[in-house]
């Protein structure tokens, strides 16, 4: 019932990430989320965000932000980081993941998805049919929206690192 909204992979943080092996397995994609996934909300893109992103279009992937804020935000980031971006998302829709790829000229056997909620990043991306990479949240300061689904959040992983015990039991 759950497993909806269960990632593919939860890992600390983005910065975790092995995209050179992703790369090796035929990703040439990467969707991002921007608050809380690559800076805390609302900040702009730091250092730490500027070479990942460096770094992954010298590999060779094309990246892209999909966020359900406004423009004036996600252009922000994306101009430092010099990424496409997609705004007002409305996520977890899948149009704009389909939306995203299809300006990257990619599919969803070569794109992977990144961000820090189940409920709008995750379940929007795994709809899609995209690989999907859940990252725990940069800053513990959120939105009270968001504060919210972080209290069902936390009862949807329970099960979900249940799930992962019991599969390495067998």
């Amino acid at each position: 019932m759950l497993e909806c909204f269960y990632p593919d992979e939860y890992l600390d943080s983005t910065y975790d990430i092995d995209f050179q092996k992703w790369y090796a397995k035929g990703y040439r994609a990467v969707v991002f989320d921007v608050d809380n996934t690559l800076v805390p909300h609302g900040a702009p893109a730091d250092e730490k965000a500027i070479d990942l992103f460096k770094g992954l279009q010298e590999t060779g992937y094309q990246t892209m932000l999909l966020s359900n804020n406004k423009e004036p935000r996600v252009k922000m980031f994306g101009d430092a980081v010099r990424s496409a971006y997609i705004y007002k998302a409305g996520k977890p829709g899948v149009k704009n993941y389909r939306n995203a790829m299809m300006q990257m000229g990619t599919t969803k056997e070569s794109t992977l998805f990144v961000g820090d909620q189940l409920f709008t990043d995750v379940w929007g991306a795994k709809k899609a049919g995209m690989y999907t990479i859940l990252v725990k949240p940069i800053h513990p300061k959120e939105e009270i929206q968001i504060v919210l689904k972080r209290f069902l959040e936390r009862i949807v992983l329970f099960f979900y690192e249940r799930s992962l015990r019991k599969e390495n039991r067998k």
